[in-house]
């Protein structure tokens, strides 16, 4: 023994120090009720650790598997009792998920279920390298989703959506030239979305919801792109040609609208001096008729025995006077006085 031992033995009146005593409830280990305390309590822990329940959220479905086989029917949002270590719960959100393919620096997957993946590489129908970006939103069907994960696994939207956007992109873009494709954009949008619904549904019992497809944008190749923008510069161009023509073709059409105006006016005018002409003319002819109607052989004859006696009075007093007689009576007589050659004298019926 050693000697420290010793020394406490015959400090000690010498005797050894005693153990200390046990707790209560060891005390009393062999009773009924502590024992089932301990059971109760043991179960509580294998329980919690064991975790013999599930809860499921809402927007999410529960696929029960017991003993590795799948139940056909899945598990709705709430609170339920599983089989520990015979039965386990793969859940599955049921909510839209949404696939982007765009020029992203890194391929990543978020908690919110948007999948960032890298733009589409695909040949255009010359062999060109062309870039599409898509977006593309789907959800798994709540009452197919254990038949998805039997079938399809886990993973499902890797060997569903991401290969069926590939094909169907480059299927799409195969039948169009680069420098086509921004004018035909609708067009290709329409098709890649018809194609890849087309794909979804071919899948056995149809568990994956198509909610759409998005073409966002369509990277071409840097020459196709110069290409395009000569081509648009030219088309302004020609656009502004077209439309100087066409302010000068209305501006001559104003010019001549305006002469066949000033034209139309001066021929009222001139119609409306024609007709004036016309109107007195007519006037002038009617009132000749009117004049030569009322001419009468007794009316010229007393008329010219009128004249003939102003010159039976101017001949009494120059008797000499030359007299030119008018035939027919029809224009003055006319004399002449002999005697003064400077006079000469005229007759006219009144």
């Amino acid at each position: 023994m050693p000697a420290d031992m010793n020394d406490y033995i015959k400090k000690n009146g010498g005797s050894l120090p005693r153990p200390p005593s046990p707790p209560d409830f060891l005390k009393n280990l062999g009773g009924g009720k502590t024992a089932l305390i301990y059971i109760a309590i043991a179960i509580a822990i294998v329980m919690v650790l064991a975790r013999p329940f599930v809860i499921i959220n809402s927007g999410e479905v529960g696929i029960l598997a017991t003993l590795g086989k799948y139940q056909e029917n899945p598990l709705n949002p709430g609170f339920h009792l599983i089989i520990p270590f015979a039965q386990k719960v793969i859940i599955q959100d049921t909510r839209m998920r949404v696939a982007n393919y765009s020029a992203a620096e890194t391929v990543k997957t978020d908690q919110r279920g948007i999948n960032e993946r890298q733009p589409i590489s695909v040949l255009d129908s010359r062999g060109l390298t062309v870039e599409v970006e898509i977006t593309i939103q789907y959800s798994l069907k709540a009452e197919r989703a254990p038949y998805a994960i039997a079938t399809l696994g886990s993973n499902w939207e890797e060997k569903v959506i991401a290969p069926a956007a590939r094909d169907v992109v480059r299927s799409v873009i195969g039948n169009f030239a680069a420098e086509d494709l921004p004018l035909k954009r609708n067009e290709i949008a329409a098709a890649i979305e018809t194609k890849m619904r087309e794909a979804i549904d071919k899948i056995d019992e149809q568990p994956i919801k198509l909610d759409g497809v998005l073409l966002r944008g369509i990277v071409l190749p840097t020459r196709i792109k110069e290409q395009i923008e000569n081509v648009q510069v030219a088309r302004q161009e020609a656009e502004r040609s077209r439309n100087m023509v066409e302010q000068a073709k209305q501006e001559a059409l104003r010019k001549a609208e305006e002469a066949r105006g000033l034209a139309e006016a001066e021929r009222i005018d001139a119609q409306g001096r024609a007709d004036r002409t016309r109107i007195e003319a007519d006037a002038q002819a009617k009132a000749n008729a009117l004049i030569a109607a009322s001419l009468t052989n007794n009316l010229l004859t007393l008329r010219q025995i009128e004249v003939q006696g102003k010159f039976n009075e101017a001949l009494r007093d120059n008797k000499d006077a030359k007299l030119f007689i008018t035939p027919g009576g029809a224009v003055p007589n006319i004399w002449v006085d002999t005697k003064d050659a400077q006079r000469a004298s005229s007759v006219s019926p009144r």
